[in-house]
């Protein structure tokens, strides 16, 4: 069985991702339909007043899940958890909790400020263009 974590990468390998979180996500989500993942993005953030608030709540959102929640097992894991973040942004705590939970299920967790790092870690995860596989 593969030691389940959390991976933390805003290396100066990658390059930081320059546009928005909101592009971000969507080259991220072309690549994953591209290679027939099967995953979702559960929008959690945004603006909502109020009332749209308690509802989404009452319906079971929940705060600090990440961005793509790959369901495929591969490499051991129960699935792969994408947290994309943008410029400076770090992940809050309710994101770190979550991500606990997840590493508890046996979920492998990547936080990353880069597409070409994220499609990095899609590629291994999937065993995809391993050629480039750091050992």
């Amino acid at each position: 069985m593969v030691e389940p974590k959390i991976r933390l990468k805003s290396s100066d390998k990658f390059p930081r991702y320059k546009g928005s979180e909101d592009n971000l996500q969507k080259a991220v989500a072309r690549y994953l339909d591209l290679i027939g993942s099967f995953w979702f993005h559960c929008p959690n953030g945004g603006s909502r007043n109020g009332i749209e608030a308690a509802k989404l709540k009452a319906m079971g959102v929940k705060p600090g899940i990440p961005d793509c929640l790959i369901l495929d097992q591969r490499r051991g894991y129960s699935g792969l958890a994408i947290e994309l973040k943008v410029g400076y942004n770090k992940p809050s705590e309710q994101q770190y909790e979550q991500f606990d939970k997840l590493v508890i299920r046996n979920w492998m967790v990547v936080v990353s400020w880069s597409l070409e790092e994220v499609i990095k870690a899609i590629d291994w995860y999937y065993e995809l263009n391993t050629a480039h596989e750091d050992k």
